[in-house]
């Protein structure tokens, strides 16, 4: 079995607040992977005393650990066990009801002999290769069908589509927002391959339009997923003056790749 996990930062200045983890074998067959994509929180409170890095390594470590060990539960079931086993460490310190609370986009992918269980919420991606080749992106695309009105500031966002009906979720600190996520299960026979990838990597594809996702998937597969970030910083590199691409996002992101042949 081949595994690559590659996570950077996007400024050498600033701490990652990417979480990304595989698990081999989970619970004694098959495997499990973890990412995790920190919402940077904008300046100004978040109502706790913990960063975004101390919130996605609890919430991973909680995720991975009940993703690996509690085979009964489904991947929903496991990420509101993780959001709660977090919360239950800083409620008492923290105001976990402030819409900017540490928060984090999650993909969770799960394989045994026989299944491969993923779940995806909010904007990061899951690519599954099926043995012929052909590539499937599992994308949970709310964020992205939200009108550039309800998007024009911080603000508005917290107030109107920020973990409510009708936006977009998060995992925060909320465990009900897992029945939010983008959820499924295949024939392990259906699948030769997964890629997770937070969104400074997909960045590539619906940013830069280097590519569709299968031109994604088969550059991570041929040339690492060391090379997928590596052209991603290239092209924000070059888009930093025009900002033609990325307009208001900021220049480099937090770009994390976790790639595993079944």
């Amino acid at each position: 079995m081949r595994t690559e996990l590659v996570s950077e930062a996007g400024r050498p200045d600033r701490p990652n607040e990417d979480f990304a983890s595989i698990a081999l074998p989970a619970s004694g067959q098959g495997g499990a992977l973890v990412i995790l994509d920190g919402v940077t929180p904008p300046q100004g409170g978040t109502g706790c005393l913990h960063s975004v890095p101390w919130f996605t390594a609890r919430l991973g470590g909680a995720l991975t650990d009940v993703t690996v060990s509690s085979r009964d539960l489904t991947l929903a079931g496991a990420l509101s066990r993780a959001i709660l086993r977090t919360a239950e460490a800083h409620k008492g310190s923290c105001d976990l009801s402030h819409p900017r609370t540490p928060q984090a986009t999650v993909v969770i992918a799960r394989w045994s002999p026989d299944t491969v269980e993923y779940l995806v919420l909010s904007d990061s991606a899951l690519l599954v290769q099926a043995p012929d080749g052909a590539v499937t992106a599992v994308l949970d695309d709310r964020l992205s069908r939200l009108p550039r009105a309800s998007l024009a500031t911080d603000a508005v966002v917290d107030t109107t589509v920020r973990n409510q009906e009708g936006g977009f979720f998060t995992a925060a600190a909320d465990p009900s927002v897992a029945a939010r996520a983008v959820t499924g299960v295949l024939p392990r026979s259906e699948v030769r391959a997964l890629a997770a990838l937070t969104d400074g990597a997909t960045r590539w594809v619906d940013r830069f339009r280097e590519g569709d996702w299968e031109d994604c998937f088969a550059l991570v597969r041929k040339e690492g997923a060391r090379e997928l970030v590596e052209q991603v910083r290239t092209l924000e590199r070059a888009d930093e003056e025009t900002r033609t691409y990325l307009r208001r996002s900021k220049t480099h992101d937090d770009a994390t790749v976790v790639y595993v042949e079944l």
